[in-house]
């Protein structure tokens, strides 16, 4: 008997080793790439800079993590960008759920997946792009205000406003998408049901709708809520004076790393309590 035909036996009467091998290569990969990268962030957070000559002492101190804890500043940035990613992700939400809705229970089934399609077009376009498309519209004299101007206002300029504007727009069709799936997988039955006992409108949507779509919701949310809590782009192309936590590490990458290492760990810190208040809606359990 080859080789081959007995490894080929031998993985055929060991399915936990032919999952194993098949698992090895990726979960290599992440622990290396991923989870290296992350104690690596975390342990350069321990070091601090010579104030002289700039340059890093590798000696172990909580210092800056106690700069993050007592100036106001850093964590003025860090609430800041906390309030812009749940703003950002409750904005998605107000959006997305009629849109999905729509496209996952009203439209033709014949259009839905174009319509499907349709949403997910804007991702295929470069951020860069479209950053800078808005830029242009924000504008003092731009796209905006020559809408706004026969009603007496005007546009909201470059700023914290103009931010969460972009980054709803940029993330909006990750919230769309889990959230049409989980309306694809509502039975027709229970809102039938709902209708025929006498529930109008907003109060089937509040018992029966609401609830079975939340975990989609909170899925799309991990989205919205992570993305907008790491950019730094968007907010540098239109966001003015603001500073997030994002522009905040970029800027004291080549300053200070070991302060910008200790301020990058506050978003992975935001973010697992983030996911860890999700899983309980077991919204993880359907990405």
């Amino acid at each position: 008997m080859s080789v081959g035909k007995k490894a080929a036996g031998t993985l055929h009467r060991n399915p936990r080793l032919r999952l194993t091998l098949l698992l090895a290569a990726p979960l290599t990969w992440l622990v290396v790439a991923y989870l290296g990268s992350l104690a690596v962030l975390f342990l350069s957070a321990l070091w601090t800079t010579d104030p002289f000559t700039s340059d890093i002492v590798r000696t172990w101190t909580l210092d800056n993590f106690r700069t993050l804890a007592t100036r106001d500043v850093y964590r003025q940035v860090a609430l800041r960008s906390i309030a812009v990613a749940l703003g950002v992700t409750a904005l998605c939400v107000v959006l997305a759920f009629p849109i999905a809705f729509y496209t996952a229970r009203i439209a033709r089934p014949r259009w839905r997946p174009l319509l499907v399609v349709a949403l997910l077009t804007p991702l295929w376009a470069s951020y860069l792009v479209k950053a800078y498309a808005w830029r242009v519209m924000l504008a003092r004299g731009g796209l905006l205000d020559w809408l706004l101007s026969p009603f007496g206002v005007s546009g909201p300029g470059y700023g914290l406003t103009a931010t969460v504007l972009v980054l709803t727009y940029l993330w909006l069709p990750y919230m769309i998408l889990p959230i049409h799936a989980g309306l694809e997988r509502v039975p027709d039955s229970l809102l039938d049901a709902s209708a025929d006992l006498g529930a109008r409108t907003w109060r089937t949507f509040r018992t029966v709708l609401l609830p079975l779509v939340l975990p989609s919701v909170a899925a799309g949310s991990v989205f919205t809520f992570s993305l907008s809590l790491g950019d730094y782009i968007a907010v540098q192309i239109v966001g003015g004076r603001t500073q997030l936590i994002g522009n905040v590490v970029y800027a004291n990458i080549t300053l200070d790393l070991p302060l910008a290492a200790a301020l990058g760990t506050v978003p992975v810190v935001v973010i697992v309590l983030y996911l860890l208040a999700v899983r309980r809606t077991g919204a993880l359990t359907s990405l």
